[in-house]
């Protein structure tokens, strides 16, 4: 599985690859036909206190699935977002028809 990570505006943080990668790695074994995933990290100004924003995009035969959070820190951001995916693909593996 391919996987690409982009800090937009940000300077690269090598742990913070390595701590999506093994998360998604996760995501990689469990949905095998899954293809690519696209990770993008943001940092925005807000009043709340949150501001670091991790959006995922995996790709799969079929329409593209996403998800974004808004968190205090971008592994938190990161937690949400796969959070939020699984239960997509849980969604989407649930409603695939196996060939036969």
């Amino acid at each position: 599985m391919e996987t690409n990570i982009q800090f937009v505006k940000l300077p690269t943080n090598e742990p913070l690859e390595k701590f999506v990668q093994k998360k998604l790695d996760k995501l990689f074994k469990k949905y095998n036909w899954l293809i690519k995933a696209d990770v993008f990290y943001k940092q925005i100004k807000d009043p709340k206190g949150k501001g670091k924003i991790c959006d995922i995009q995996l790709s799969h035969p079929g329409p593209r699935i996403f998800a974004t959070s808004n968190e205090e820190s971008f592994e938190k951001a990161a937690d949400e977002t796969i959070k939020d995916l699984k239960t997509q693909l849980k969604k989407l593996k649930s409603e695939m028809n196996p060939h036969l």
